[in-house]
């Protein structure tokens, strides 16, 4: 695969398209199973309320996988990114119902850099709450 967006194309400031990304009960344990990741803070709301959690919350990496996806989506190729970091600032709280959680994801280059690459700027919130700080990846463009 290629980078589908060219890097003549885009000017810093460029936005992506932002996405929303649903997470439930169900989600996580799918998420548990394929990461190996069974910390019952993320499965268990009695315990998750004992360590003085809110109540069960979504895993950091998963978290940090989904907000990635807006800038995969971009570009087409989720090989384009080279590199990608963010701080953990508030966790993803996920109730137990019908709804779940919603993480909302938004992009921006914020700079054009050498040999076709940008730095694109991500905004991760959940329940109005930013949930990811210093969220930055730098994709290599076509």
């Amino acid at each position: 695969m290629a980078a589908k967006i060219a890097y003549d194309d885009v000017e810093v400031g460029t936005e992506l398209p932002a996405q929303t990304f649903p997470v439930t009960r169900a989600t996580l344990v799918r998420y548990a199973g394929a990461s190996g990741d069974f910390n019952p803070i993320h499965w268990n709301e009695k315990f998750a309320k004992e360590v003085g959690l809110p109540d069960v919350i979504a895993h950091g990496m998963f978290t940090m996988a989904e907000a990635i996806r807006v800038v995969t989506d971009w570009t087409g190729d989720p090989g384009a990114v080279v590199e990608y970091g963010v701080r953990f600032t508030k966790p993803v709280v996920v109730p137990n119902d019908d709804q779940g959680a919603l993480i909302e994801v938004s992009g921006k280059v914020a700079a054009k850099l050498d040999d076709n690459a940008v730095r694109v700027d991500l905004t991760a919130t959940s329940d109005g709450q930013k949930v990811l700080g210093m969220s930055r990846a730098v994709v290599r463009l076509a």
